[in-house]
């Protein structure tokens, strides 16, 4: 008889704060790690020494201070002007407005609310629309479901992996609140065309907004060192906002964001402000009602401690260390690298005999990598995009290129004498007439253990079965599944 999970998490008697800390280390054993560049997804590691102590030092002045009300916690108001200062400095322009947020995703919603909020009231719309590219990251289709507005999508050019600015330009109605420009794009590491596509979105008025959250923090300071960049920031004509990471290429901890306007006038929308009750006077800037301090405190001591200087050398260690990569990836056989990189992303697809992209062939070599210590990221295919691996460069990974060629090329011998991965054709085809929202939680469950996810159990250590099902699955019901396994693993 299964027992109840709350059980296990009922609040036991104190324990001593030594052993306390000791158990939640213990916990990180089964983590991929963070520091170390071997894990190519996720983290940030800027392998500068005593960085981590600085942040974590930081957060602990502030850890105690509520960020909701800046006129009880001047010091608030001071970091969050100092950072937002400087992300104006360096992607802004003199007007410009912006806010710290608690990542990307709050970023885009914040950007995206501001355009819907915005088109109503200076054009009247009331069934907004948002144009993105496909390679767009899904923060904006988060977005566009949280606030009622509807997301038409533009495909990307199979080759380069950018949208054009045409089809942009004919997606364009009297409905469009907002287009997205991504610098670069998450899924391949390709820069948009952002002057064409602002120019598009700025000839009918529309607002448009660049999803620099990768990229808004390395660029910059990669163009410092003497490479080419392709402007993209809020000194383009026709970019009205632009989201930055700073727990990217800041190396900030998670999570500390900016959103960056043209001005004040547009910033606006994005506030709500509520007096409508007998308590206190509601302003909040975010998303957010209370916003930890010490976040912010963590990223003002980060930025001011690597400086412009300092930025620029991560800057340069990455470019060397994709410099060192990319054509060592070209040369290897069956490898063909997507796109052209901007510098810090990349991603490659695995070929067969043919030539063509070999998905079974993806997948094992994530697996074969991983046994031997590295996490590449797969991502699997959209229409004529193919599934890839993703790895995401760090200062910390420059180091590492050559073992990690090493150990790739290993993994590409191993991948193309392995059996491929089978899907059972009766369950591909069942799926097919599949209603995802009829299914009913038995349904659900009884594909999930179909594939080996049933949520008692840990992630299989080879995941290449599990995500070959998924790829050969209709997007909707993929959603569906992947949605109910995570709920799964959150039992409580």
């Amino acid at each position: 008889m299964p027992t109840d999970p709350r059980t296990d998490r009922a609040l036991p008697k104190g324990r001593p704060a030594a052993e306390l800390l000791a158990e939640l280390r213990a916990s990180r054993a089964a983590d991929a790690p963070t520091r170390g560049g071997r894990t190519f997804a996720y983290v940030y590691d800027a392998g500068v020494p005593g960085l981590d102590d600085l942040a974590a030092d930081a957060y602990r002045v502030h850890a105690t201070v509520n960020g909701l009300d800046p006129t009880v916690f001047p010091s608030v108001l001071r970091l969050e002007n100092d950072l937002v200062g400087a992300v104006n400095t360096v992607l802004g322009k003199p007007g410009a407005q912006g806010t710290l947020t608690s990542g990307g995703t709050e970023s885009i919603l914040l950007a995206v609310k501001t355009a819907r909020d915005h088109a109503r009231a200076e054009r009247g719309v009331t069934q907004p629309q948002l144009v993105l590219p496909a390679t767009a990251h899904p923060a904006f289709h988060k977005a566009a479901h949280y606030l009622g507005v509807e997301p038409v999508t533009v495909p990307v050019d199979p080759l380069t992996f950018r949208p054009d600015a045409g089809d942009v330009a004919a997606a364009l109605t009297d409905r469009t609140v907002l287009v997205v420009a991504s610098a670069p794009s998450y899924a391949h590491g390709v820069l948009d065309p952002v002057a064409d596509i602002a120019a598009a979105a700025a000839s009918r008025g529309v607002l448009c907004h660049v999803d620099a959250c990768i990229g808004g923090w390395f660029l910059p300071f990669l163009r410092r060192t003497g490479r080419a960049v392709e402007p993209f920031d809020l000194t383009v004509p026709g970019v009205t906002s632009l989201s930055v990471d700073l727990h990217k290429y800041g190396y900030a901890d998670k999570g500390a964001s900016v959103v960056l306007y043209r001005d004040a006038e547009l910033r606006r929308h994005q506030y709500f402000a509520y007096a409508r009750w007998p308590g206190y006077p509601v302003v909040n800037p975010t998303a957010q009602g209370t916003r930890p301090a010490g976040l912010a405190a963590q990223a003002w001591a980060v930025l001011r401690h690597l400086g412009e200087d300092g930025y620029t050398e991560l800057a340069r260690r990455v470019a060397e260390a994709a410099d060192h990569l990319l054509p060592a990836l070209r040369a290897l056989p069956d490898v063909r690298v997507l796109g052209e990189p901007t510098g810090s992303l990349v991603a490659f697809t695995v070929t067969g005999p043919d030539g063509a992209p070999d998905l079974a062939r993806v997948l094992h070599v994530a697996d074969e990598t991983r046994e031997r210590g590295w996490y590449l990221q797969p991502q699997l295919s959209y229409g004529p995009l193919p599934a890839n691996l993703h790895l995401t460069l760090t200062p910390a990974t420059a180091d590492r290129v050559p073992q990690l060629l090493a150990d790739l090329t290993e993994a590409l011998t191993s991948a193309r004498t392995a059996p491929p991965p089978t899907t059972d054709p009766q369950l591909l085809a069942l799926a097919a007439t599949l209603d995802p929202d009829a299914l009913t939680p038995e349904d659900v469950t009884a594909v999930l253990a179909f594939a080996g996810l049933d949520g008692e159990r840990p992630p299989p250590t080879r995941m290449a079965p599990v995500l070959t099902l998924l790829d050969a699955l209709p997007v909707r019901l993929k959603e569906r599944l992947m949605t109910e396994y995570v709920s799964a693993l959150f039992r409580v």
